[in-house]
């Protein structure tokens, strides 16, 4: 999933960035409101983590700006304004959820996990399609309770479908969940991953649709590597 962080000390930033990679996010960093527009702009952003006091504005007149225009991505504002006044403000500003610093990485980790669960409107934290069962906090796959070892862009890719089940998915958003803004993207990397995503869960598992993107595959068509399915009895 990808994360838009907006905060201005590069301390915190640096701090948040790592701790989330190493829960398979993939984070890009902005420090000022002005970037933040651009990188709205460029880059299709699953969840965003709002810092209010920005050197060249507040978080929440940003956040505002974004309501006003229709948009509904999931906020959270982390902040170190801790009174209450300020927690309704922000909520009632359009944030879907407010943290206070300091913070516990396994909270931050716990509360996107559970914006992404609402945003897809699922109110378990494990995620089943078929005989496939995606747990997002562990990090792991199984089908028919057998673990399935993904590489962590392959993990990313499949959780990205499942989150849209029945969304066409462009190129673009696709890469966008598995890449930063400044990661340098082989041509043919997105069609490895989908590849090595078929092989190992079945090749119906992500269809193509052709002209405009991919989309997660029927339920049924989920089976372990080297066992059939239905569509080959």
């Amino acid at each position: 999933m990808h994360v838009l962080l907006i905060e201005d000390d590069p301390l915190v930033a640096s701090g948040i960035r790592a701790g989330l990679m190493t829960f398979d996010f993939v984070v890009d960093h902005v420090s000022t409101v002005n970037a933040a527009r651009q990188a709205m702009r460029t880059v299709a952003s699953d969840v965003v983590i709002l810092d209010r006091g920005l050197p060249d504005g507040d978080g929440l007149q940003l956040l505002a700006e974004w309501r006003e225009q229709g948009n509904d991505v999931p906020v959270l504002v982390l902040t170190a304004r801790d009174a209450v006044r300020d927690r309704v403000d922000g909520l009632q500003g359009g944030a879907d959820d407010y943290l206070v610093k300091p913070f516990d990485l396994d909270e931050l980790v716990a509360r996107l996990h559970a914006l992404l669960r609402r945003v897809a409107g699922r109110s378990s934290g494990l995620i089943a399609h078929g005989a496939l069962c995606l747990d997002p906090t562990a990090r792991e796959v199984y089908v028919d309770e057998q673990l399935i070892m993904l590489s962590r862009r392959e993990l990313v890719l499949l959780e990205t479908f499942l989150q849209s089940p029945r969304s066409v998915l462009s190129a673009d958003q696709l890469k966008d969940s598995l890449y930063g803004m400044n990661d340098d993207v082989e041509s043919n990397a997105l069609n490895v991953h989908i590849h090595h995503l078929r092989r190992k869960l079945g090749s119906g598992v992500i269809e193509t649709v052709r002209g405009l993107g991919y989309r997660l595959g029927k339920p049924e068509a989920v089976h372990a590597a080297g066992t059939p399915y239905k569509g080959q009895l």
